[in-house]
């Protein structure tokens, strides 16, 4: 059976098989400590029952109140390889927009790489939308675009949140 539980300091030495994979950020060790200590409801693993890390979800509450831009923000989801395609990446999501929704929150939104088919369409099926692209977002040889997706919550009852941009925007422009 697997285990959804909050994400503590020593998961960070045990996160390597899940981290490998190239489509997931790796961040230093501040980063994730900083997460753990700001936000600590938002960093939740998946735990096989051998004790095995099968993947994490890392986000975090952001935006301003008086502008309806009070959001939850997925940061990195991912599911390791042998454990993708059972639905775990999607009980991730749900556990973060709950959260979300608790802190009475306008929507939900991540980014994602424009090639990254299989995150984009997972996503979509979860009830996301693409709301803008941003421009050179990812840093690589060469540099790749994203999408920000997002799937409104109750608070938000007009939708205005997940209206889509017409223009793509660039990585300095995004809130």
């Amino acid at each position: 059976m697997t285990t959804i539980r909050p994400f503590t300091c020593d998961d960070m030495f045990k996160f390597n098989n899940v981290n490998l994979d190239p489509l997931t950020e790796t961040y230093g060790l501040p980063f994730y400590m900083q997460y753990l200590a700001h936000w600590p409801e938002y960093f939740q693993v998946l735990e096989s029952p051998t004790g095995d890390i099968m993947g994490y979800i890392m986000g975090k509450a952001e935006g301003a109140v008086m502008k309806d831009e009070w959001h939850g923000h997925v940061t990195a989801l991912t599911v390791a390889p042998e454990y993708r395609r059972l639905g775990l990446a999607g009980k991730l999501m749900s556990i973060l927009e709950q959260i979300s929704e608790n802190k009475d929150a306008f929507f939900v939104d991540l980014f994602v790489r424009v090639s990254n088919k299989i995150a984009i369409d997972m996503y979509k099926r979860l009830g996301y939308s693409v709301y803008r692209t941003v421009l050179e977002y990812y840093s690589g040889d060469p540099d790749e675009d994203a999408y920000d997706m997002r799937k409104a919550l109750s608070r938000d009852v007009e939708k205005k949140s997940v209206r889509p941009l017409k223009d793509p925007v660039r990585p300095e422009d995004v809130d």
